[in-house]
């Protein structure tokens, strides 16, 4: 496991003690070529000798597209959805320009 992914997740978990939030565990795992199955419990033994935890079963994102697909046809049909013309380039781009006071990234309307 990556040290920084290892913090991150630390991160999380302390967040949600602060909170009395939930934290749990979402594999992405969106990429079959990157992404393979001993990775996930390699970074799972990882997490648990580090004594991090999380709420419920890990799960995996490759098994929840019944959900995001339902979840974006209520968005399409309630309207609420709107095209992007933006290039990989404006995106990137669109992150160094300057924020709003709160630190925020000032969406350019393109």
């Amino acid at each position: 496991m990556h040290l920084g992914h290892a913090r991150t997740f630390w991160i999380a978990q302390e967040r949600a003690l602060q909170h009395d939030g939930t934290l749990l565990y979402r594999n992405e795992d969106l990429d079959p070529a990157r992404c393979k199955p001993e990775f996930r419990a390699t970074t799972l033994e990882d997490l648990r000798w580090l004594g991090l935890e999380w709420e419920g079963e890990p799960m995996d994102q490759s098994e929840r597209m019944p959900e995001y697909r339902t979840a974006f046809e209520t968005l399409r049909t309630g309207g609420h959805l709107f095209p992007c013309a933006c290039s990989r380039k404006d995106i990137r781009e669109a992150t160094t320009a300057p924020h709003s006071e709160d630190g925020e990234p000032i969406y350019p309307g393109t």
